[in-house]
């Protein structure tokens, strides 16, 4: 094996130096996705498992933490026996992450690899042609969505890339008149790509059997039409629902005899999250406001039209822009008022400052600043101090109650 991967890194580092931004058109594979950095498991692993020597763990690769701890959750007291291992956990960002070979590497030879298959995951579909491990499972996220991905929103006030973006034709229409449109991405979801790489219903005949979960027969998502798609999707508990259910079939397809262990872990973790989505409910039927907004960027798409709350923000979810125009601060500031709004929201990785701003040119300059957590910041240290997507997610119910009071 170490023969082979030696071989492998000539073409490995062609593809790591090949990785691309953010932006649709920059992103040309069959499933662009998020970026991340390869961290080890922060569960304890011992060199032996039972019988189980550490060689023989199987190995799971995930790109984000939400992946991560939904694995961890339903293999439960057996996530000991797994090799679990996170990319992006230094609060690199989700759409900066480029991977280096060692990360390249090991996502070639994991046994289940799992990421989300928006546009900040470009690099993915090379990796996964030139796999090791033939037998690979990989499940992606945007995948299993099929038609409830969403394109993410440039409304009214926003910040946004001309070249990425376009404000003609209408992607996406709320409620309150927001609209979407994005014209100029044609990166498409490259049915004909000639790996199959174990995609259900992409690319026939590719030379190498990787299983991925979740994704029909026939798929022909076109995942690069009108405009860039909001990656975000773990922010709707009931799609966290969907995907724990995949997962749980990855789980026990590579380790069928602890199926039953996996499928009750994961029944008794996705009713707790049906919980937590009926609360998030509640306070949305019963709250005071019904807009929000974010003196920030918006990934929350997904967690928001769960519950049809409306929104204003300075950037969309993915844009890499830190300074808001003068035009985009009187426009929210100006919102602000005539909305009588009395809280601003950013993300856990904010400096606030634009927040800040917005305040500062409203009439009362007195309005809370309220964080909502959209975990693409959590680190090594915070799952060791115990962080979990529940516990975000509850907390991001506490800030909610408070903001839409």
């Amino acid at each position: 094996m170490k023969r082979v991967i030696a071989l492998f890194l000539a073409a490995l580092l062609q593809i790591a130096a090949a990785t691309g931004c953010t932006q649709l058109e920059n992103s040309k594979t069959a499933n662009t996705q998020p970026q991340n950095t390869l961290h080890k498991s922060t569960q304890p692993q011992s060199t032996q498992s039972g019988s189980t020597a550490a060689a023989d763990r199987l190995h799971i690769i995930c790109t984000v933490f939400p992946q991560y701890d939904w694995v961890r959750q339903i293999l439960g007291d057996k996530a000991e026996d797994f090799d679990i291992t996170l990319l992006l956990d230094k609060r690199i960002d989700l759409h900066n992450y480029q991977p280096s070979v060692d990360d390249i590497v090991k996502i070639s030879t994991s046994d289940l690899f799992i990421y989300v298959g928006g546009p900040s995951d470009g690099w993915v579909e090379n990796v996964l042609r030139q796999a090791i491990n033939p037998n690979m499972v990989v499940i992606s996220l945007l995948n299993i969505l099929g038609d409830g991905v969403k394109i993410e929103e440039i409304i009214e006030g926003m910040e946004h890339d001309d070249e990425g973006h376009g404000d003609d034709g209408d992607g996406h229409g709320d409620d309150d008149g927001h609209g979407v449109g994005d014209d100029d991405d044609d990166d498409g979801h490259g049915e004909g790509d000639d790996h199959d790489n174990g995609h259900e219903g992409e690319g026939e005949g590719d030379d190498h059997d990787n299983r991925h979960e979740g994704e029909g027969e026939g798929d022909d998502h076109d995942y690069g039409h009108e405009g860039e798609h909001d990656e975000h999707v773990w922010m709707s508990l009931q799609h966290a629902q969907t995907f724990c259910a995949v997962i749980a079939d990855a789980l026990s397809t590579l380790d069928a005899g602890n199926a039953t262990v996996y499928y009750s872990n994961m029944i008794d973790y996705v009713q707790k999250l049906s919980d937590l989505d009926a609360e998030y409910q509640t306070v949305a039927n019963d709250a005071n406001v019904k807009t929000l907004l974010f003196g920030d960027r918006f990934p929350f798409r997904y967690l928001l039209d769960d519950y049809g709350i409306s929104y204003y923000a300075a950037f969309p979810g993915c844009s890499a822009e830190t300074e808001a125009s003068f035009d985009t601060i009187v426009f929210l500031s100006g919102k602000m008022d005539e909305m009588d709004l009395r809280n601003i929201m950013v993300t856990e990785s904010a400096d606030q400052s634009i927040a800040r701003t917005i305040v500062s040119n409203t009439k009362e300059k007195n309005q809370q600043i309220h964080v909502l957590n959209a975990m693409q910041a959590v680190t090594a240290n915070d799952i060791r101090s115990g962080a979990s997507y529940l516990a975000i997610m509850e907390s991001n119910l506490n800030v909610l109650k408070q903001a839409l009071a």
